[in-house]
Formats: C-alpha cells, structure tokens, sequence
C-alpha cells in the first residue's frame, strides 16, 4: 500500500522508516516493529530511497527493485506501508524533502524518524538539519546501554528532539547479503524468503564485487 493515496490515513502516530534497502533485510523489519510497539505508532512507513546523495557505489540494485523487494518484505503486515516518494523523485533524495511532503500530505500526523544510533548522530550534517528537527522526533534505535553511552552526543546533535530506545539488535548487514548472493552463499534467514527469490529472479548484485 502507497502511504500517500489516502489523506485521511494521515492522522495519527506515524513512524518513517527511510533507507536504501539494498536488499531490506530482518535488521530493519525488526527495528521497526519495535519502534511501533514501544512509541506507539500507529504505523510504520518504508521509503526506500530514490538516488541517495551520500551512499551509491556501482552494484546498487535500482530504485524499482528496491521499492519492489521492500513491498514484498512487509506484505502481511498491517502496521507497515512502503511509499514511492523517493522512488519517483527525480533528483537527489533528502530526509528534508520527503519529511516535508510526508507533512504535507498528514498536517494531522505527528512523524516519528526511526534511525539508527550512528545516523542519528550524523544528522547536524545532513541537508537542512534544523528543518528536519521541526518536523519530526527522531527514534534512536541501538543496543542496550550504547545509547545511554552516546547520549550527551545525542544531545548536542538532536537537543530534545529525539526518543531513545534501547533494545537487542538482529546484526545483519545488507552489504553481507550482497556479498553472500555473490559470492552464490545462502542468504536464507538474513532477509524474508520472498526477497531472496526477487535478488535470484532479477539476479541482482551479480556486478559486485565481493
């Protein structure tokens, strides 16, 4: 489901999730579910980036497939919603921009950014900072403890614009599952079986190297 069809659904408590999703694995659904459950949210909504400014390197999948493999990853579940914002952005995909337009379309909503501990610390650089603190509360994310240790940094990067949440992270990379498709490893249990089917049906990551 697009999150942007339908104005009325924009009321509420609404988590987004952004990121490049090269391929969307277990580490993001769970750290999602567990920011709907602790905040709460009333949903969670994916956005797979379009052309990211700051993170490409050459076996990117494209943004189709990203947008398509995230869709298939939270099918099911009614809490989760992907959106084509960035997908259909020509241009560079900023959190501002897409943050902005998320507000525009929910005037009613109150966003949730959920990040985790070391992207939340790198927002003071990212485009347009202090506009991105005005319309949402970001939601850290990061193992117990970790936070609690970084959160004078947080502080002073986020001031009181942030939610901090402790909780076991699933340690998967989408790097590892790029090498390991690669490499012809099994990528089983790293991300759901219908994503795995998608990277072998389109024979994404063939291009990496390893």
């Amino acid at each position: 489901m697009n999150a942007m069809d339908d104005g009325e659904r924009g009321k509420g408590r609404i988590g987004v999730m952004g990121g490049t999703f090269d391929p969307i694995h277990y580490g993001h659904l769970f750290a999602a579910e567990f920011a709907r459950a602790a905040i709460p949210l009333d949903r969670v909504v994916f956005v797979p980036s379009g052309s990211p400014p700051h993170k490409k390197y050459p076996s990117m999948a494209g943004a189709e497939d990203r947008y398509a493999m995230t869709s298939l990853a939270i099918r099911g579940n009614p809490f989760f919603e992907v959106s084509r914002i960035e997908t259909d952005r020509r241009g560079p995909s900023y959190t501002v921009d897409t943050l902005s337009m998320f507000r525009g379309a929910m005037p009613g909503a109150a966003l949730f950014l959920i990040t985790g501990l070391d992207a939340a610390l790198d927002i003071p650089n990212w485009y347009e900072p202090l506009e991105i603190l005005s319309l949402c509360t970001v939601v850290v994310v990061a193992r117990p403890g970790y936070v609690r240790d970084k959160i004078n940094k947080l502080n002073e990067a986020l001031g009181d614009s942030f939610v901090a949440l402790d909780t076991e992270l699933i340690d998967i990379s989408a790097t590892e599952i790029r090498n390991r498709a690669l490499s012809g490893k099994c990528i089983r249990y790293m991300t759901p079986d219908v994503v795995c089917d998608y990277i072998t049906q389109k024979k994404l990551y063939s291009g990496m190297e390893a």
